[in-house]
């Protein structure tokens, strides 16, 4: 049964996201239930996968990993347990450097960089809600890649726990990677595939 079967005014949990057995995939914000369908499509996966690709070829053999959805990253806003937790999110991609944050279940807590690849069905909540949410949370760089556009915006937490205006790659460019600093995602390849 997956959220649509239940009362409409509820707020959903972790603990009830695990429940849900309609072969669907779901994020929760906040206790508010988003469907991640349709699947993707073509051009979203190909940047997908050549991102992925991009990543796990630099951090191999490396301490940090990186994982691409689906990945259920809990993201509590306290101590609270996984099923008392309100936010499950699966973004494109992330990379994790603990590895105490990292489970069976996926990541709780905030990965160390996310990545969001617009798609229409999810780019209204990837521009203001998952921005305003990973900043909350403490991901300390935030990527939102603009398929249409061939850009990316690229957004690191300040020194007093905000994200400051975004660095904006296009083109020939190549995208460095803050958390990483001699690693760069080449864009012209990135958007190539």
């Amino acid at each position: 049964m997956g959220p649509l079967a239940l009362k409409l005014e509820e707020r959903y949990s972790y603990g009830d996201y695990l429940t849900w057995d309609d072969e669907q995939r779901w994020e929760l914000i906040d206790g508010i239930s988003y469907n991640m369908s349709p699947a993707p499509n073509r051009r979203h996966q190909g940047i997908s996968m050549e991102l992925s690709a991009q990543f796990h070829d630099y951090l191999r053999g490396k301490p940090c990993k990186a994982y691409h959805a689906p990945f259920d990253v809990r993201l509590p806003e306290g101590d609270e347990s996984d099923e008392e937790t309100y936010t499950v999110v699966q973004p494109d991609l992330v990379v994790v450097c603990d590895p105490d944050k990292l489970d069976d279940k996926g990541c709780r807590g905030a990965p160390d960089l996310v990545v969001e690849i617009l798609s229409p069905s999810t780019s209204g909540r990837d521009l203001k809600l998952k921005l305003n949410l990973y900043e909350q949370r403490g991901v300390r760089e935030y990527w939102i890649v603009d398929p249409s556009g061939a850009t990316v915006m690229v957004f690191r937490l300040g020194e007093h726990g905000r994200y400051g205006r975004p660095e904006v790659y296009a083109g020939e460019d190549s995208a460095p990677v803050g958390i990483f600093p001699d690693f760069t995602i080449d864009l012209p390849t990135l958007f190539a595939a």
